[in-house]
């Protein structure tokens, strides 16, 4: 086993020197910039043009519609000056979406939702104290939208078992959304709508002017950046009014980070099986190698090719081994957080969840523990690697020496970032040598955890637009 982990080690660890991360981030630059140029699938500008100021002030209404959950909230923001205080959540609504949701074609959906809003809304009795003014209200929304204005788009097809776009595909988001509250009398009005990385940098710009960029590393990873208007291809921004461009000098984009990486980050013979047994190989790839929907699965496969090959576990196949996706990232990140010289906890994870007919030995349980070391620093390197980049496409639009530009905050949510032992420190220290590698001051490029991002940032997005 210990001539099967050195490869393991090298493969992993050979591209992670700083020298080599830097010249990785310079490639990354020169694909971002091709696609700023023309895609209609990546570095998409949004209609938001304005940060906030963090002055802004006023009660507003969020809704954040997920895969599995649907929460409104009334949100209340005071100025910055306030600290903590400046942004609070005073009354918040968490609605399961089941199977049954899921179900709701067309219409019915967003009328479950305009009861969902009404409930909320109801037992705040809200409605009698707003007076006749309509509450704003702003969306988050993840899933595919096109985009046609800050407060509508068009519905497009999102995945996930959801049936809501069933004769109601390519209307307006927004519109579909105040048809159904306005049966229901709420006084509502749609004034913002964002997807989840724009949301996370308003939520974070609100309190620290600092923020230009925003992660998101979960399950799958994304990122937006705010940049001039002129660095992107007239293409990109479709059909605006002019009345858009007098008003924007810079643009949020939504730069669909996961889409970058292809024959520029280094691979590994199970990241290709990973990748050419994918539904759509080649689509996604910094997040078939950093994200949480994946790491497990990188871990399983090196795991399974040890049992077969190297003699892990005595050879011993565990019976859900053999299936794809059946090692999950939780379970690698509770592994990797057993600092007990026994190793006992992980081992008791892993029989629990992969029994096999004789336990794991602690000389087994070394060798998973390194293996999932090596997966998640990867990722952790990887991932500053294209923060790094798109920090330097920033600063190089902004025409900007790394030297001159000051402290930069990144604003980031997503379990993977937030929870996995070690990971934000870890990529933290890679980020801070690629900065050092620019000319920058280190530590002046900072990963910032944002939360409840969703619900700040859909109001956010509705309060910078108040004095336009």
């Amino acid at each position: 086993m210990d001539e099967f982990l050195r490869e393991v080690q090298c493969l992993f660890e050979a591209p992670l020197q700083p020298a080599n991360l830097h010249a990785l981030s310079g490639k990354l630059q020169q694909q971002f910039r091709q696609k700023l140029q023309s895609s209609n699938i990546c570095m998409l500008p949004s209609y938001n043009h304005t940060l906030p100021t963090g002055h802004e002030r006023g009660t507003y209404l969020a809704l954040d519609v997920g895969g599995s959950t649907f929460r409104v909230a009334l949100v209340e923001l005071g100025g910055k000056e306030r600290g903590n205080q400046g942004m609070q959540i005073t009354r918040m609504r968490s609605f399961r979406i089941d199977n049954a949701e899921r179900a709701l074609k067309g219409h019915a959906f967003f009328d479950w939702m305009a009861d969902r809003i009404q409930d909320t809304l109801a037992e705040e009795d809200y409605q009698l104290s707003h007076g006749t003014s309509a509450l704003p209200m702003g969306l988050a929304w993840s899933f595919p939208v096109e985009q046609t204005s800050i407060r509508s788009g068009k519905l497009l097809a999102m995945g996930k078992g959801f049936c809501a776009t069933h004769g109601v595909a390519g209307q307006d988001l927004g519109s579909l959304i105040m048809h159904a509250c306005r049966r229901k009398n709420l006084n509502v009005r749609m004034d913002a709508i964002v997807n989840d990385s724009s949301a996370t940098l308003l939520s974070q710009a609100y309190n620290d002017p600092s923020t230009r960029l925003a992660l998101i590393l979960g399950t799958g990873t994304n990122a937006a950046i705010h940049l001039p208007v002129s660095v992107l291809g007239n293409s990109k921004f479709g059909n605006r009014p002019q009345s858009w461009y007098e008003k924007a000098d810079h643009v949020i984009v939504n730069t669909e980070l996961s889409m970058f990486g292809k024959n520029i980050l280094p691979t590994t013979r199970w990241d290709d099986y990973l990748n050419i047994t994918h539904m759509n190989p080649d689509f996604q790839p910094l997040e078939h190698l950093i994200g949480g929907r994946y790491l497990g699965e990188i871990v399983r496969l090196i795991l399974l090719e040890a049992i077969q090959t190297a003699g892990l576990f005595g050879g011993e196949v565990p019976e859900q081994f053999i299936n794809p996706y059946t090692l999950d990232t939780g379970t690698i990140a509770a592994i990797e957080s057993d600092t007990n010289n026994s190793l006992s906890q992980s081992s008791t994870i892993l029989q629990k969840l992969h029994p096999l007919r004789t336990p794991p030995s602690r000389s087994d349980m070394l060798f998973v523990r390194k293996v999932c070391q090596l997966v998640s620093h990867r990722a952790a390197a990887y991932l500053a690697t294209g923060a790094h980049a798109l920090y330097s496409l920033r600063t190089a639009a902004e025409g900007l020496k790394p030297k001159d530009v000051g402290h930069v905050t990144i604003a980031c949510n997503g379990t993977v970032i937030e929870k996995y032992p070690e990971f934000r420190p870890l990529c933290q220290q890679y980020l801070d040598d690629l900065t050092e590698l620019s000319g920058a001051p280190r530590s002046s490029v900072v990963l910032e955890m944002t939360f409840e991002s969703a619900i700040y940032g859909a109001a956010v997005a509705v309060c910078c637009l108040e004095d336009q």
